[in-house]
């Protein structure tokens, strides 16, 4: 008799399970994706409300985005400024609450695809179950374990996301409530649309420059205030002044070249709050150009690096102030040398936050738009972005 060798039976930790059913992969896809809208969505909400950092938020971008281009085009139809400013003033608050619905709904189409995935139903079904636990409605209900408790955390997330709004703006209008106080003093002391000269001649006529030492103070702690608050809180810089001739940009712009001016071209004493002042004025600015990618120079050195201001610009304002009887510096190309070092480190930045809010018209600031390029939906290339503007 012949005699068969014994057949070996594999372990049974080698043993090959069945193949994953198609439906069952696609499933499992479509709840792996659902999972990532709702935690994107949260990091969102998180970055724009809870974290006390600047943190960029790409859904932000493509809302603010989107609604900038809305009314880029509204704006084509807007024959006066006032006109124009008025359909601006509109853009930082609209931005703010349209995030609210943009949240909503990836919030609501992440469950969705969850329960759907679960099995909870149809499209119709799975939707109707999103939408009455979002919005904590309760006409649709689910039976199963694991699908009522996505639902419940789908309601929590939804009474979440509005009493962190509300909580939010208290807090962002506060801020603005800050800037713009001093902004709105500015213009007593220097004009309106403000002007580095006006201010200067004010001061010297009615308080004496050497009252500038504690304005500069005054200044540099709003520039402190101003980055924190205005990269925290990013829709800010949006938010327009009250007046319409007034921005936080071009009052900023004028009390840096205010400083510019009086550390170069005054025959004073040294004033180092003047040089702390325009110090934490270009950090601000740049750092707040930085978190919206406008593209510029992080060490920048004159002369190997230009202003937008001319030399005969300069020595007109010299001229008027001599003519007020301020002690100007005999040394006018010294003066000029050292007015453009100082300017280099926020002339750039100035500029192009002047193009992001659509500054009024101001003195050596709004007053030299080239034309204004609009960061991309969503950032790639840096250096692309970067080129494009420096060609303009």
């Amino acid at each position: 008799m012949k005699i068969e060798p014994a057949r070996l039976s594999a372990p049974s930790c080698f043993i090959i399970p069945p193949m994953l059913s198609f439906e069952t992969l696609i499933r499992f896809a479509v709840f792996t994706l659902g999972l990532l809208a709702v935690i994107l969505t949260l990091s969102s909400a998180i970055a724009t409300f809870v974290l006390p950092r600047a943190a960029r938020s790409q859904l932000n971008r493509i809302v603010f985005g989107l609604l900038r281009r809305v009314i880029g085009f509204l704006l084509r139809f807007a024959k006066s400024y006032n006109r124009r400013d008025s359909i601006m003033a509109y853009y930082g608050p609209l931005g703010m609450l349209l995030l609210l619905p943009a949240w909503y709904l990836l919030i609501l189409l992440g469950y969705a695809a969850m329960y759907w995935a679960l099995g909870a139903g149809d499209l119709f079904d799975v939707f109707r179950l999103s939408g009455s636990s979002l919005f904590t409605l309760g006409f649709e209900l689910s039976k199963t374990p694991v699908v009522t408790a996505l639902a419940f955390s789908e309601a929590m997330l939804g009474l979440m996301l509005v009493g962190l709004l509300i909580a939010y703006l208290p807090t962002m209008y506060s801020a603005f409530a800050r800037r713009e106080q001093v902004v709105n003093l500015l213009e007593v002391r220097a004009g309106s649309p403000p002007s580095a000269l006006e201010m200067l001649l004010r001061f010297h006529r009615n308080h004496g420059l050497d009252k500038l030492s504690d304005y500069w103070k005054t200044w540099e702690a709003w520039f402190a205030d101003v980055e924190e608050s205005h990269t925290t809180l990013p829709a800010l810089i949006f938010f327009r002044s009250p007046r319409a001739e007034n921005s936080w940009v071009t009052a900023a712009g004028t009390v840096l070249d205010a400083a510019s001016i009086t550390l170069s071209s005054i025959e004073i004493p040294y004033e180092v709050s003047a040089a702390l002042c325009i110090r934490a004025g270009f950090l601000a600015f740049r750092r707040i150009a930085n978190y919206f990618d406008l593209p510029t120079p992080q060490d920048p050195h004159y002369p190997s690096t230009q202003i937008c201001v001319a030399r005969h610009e300069f020595d007109e304002v010299l001229d008027q102030l001599t003519a007020a009887g301020l002690p100007v510096k005999a040394d006018r190309e010294q003066a000029w040398k050292d007015f453009a070092g100082w300017r280099v480190n926020y002339d750039r930045a100035l500029i192009l936050l002047c193009g992001l809010v659509m500054a009024p018209p101001a003195t050596w600031s709004s007053d030299r738009l080239s034309p204004f390029v609009l960061p991309p939906l969503m950032i790639f290339n840096k250096r692309k972005l970067l080129e494009k503007q420096e060609n303009l």
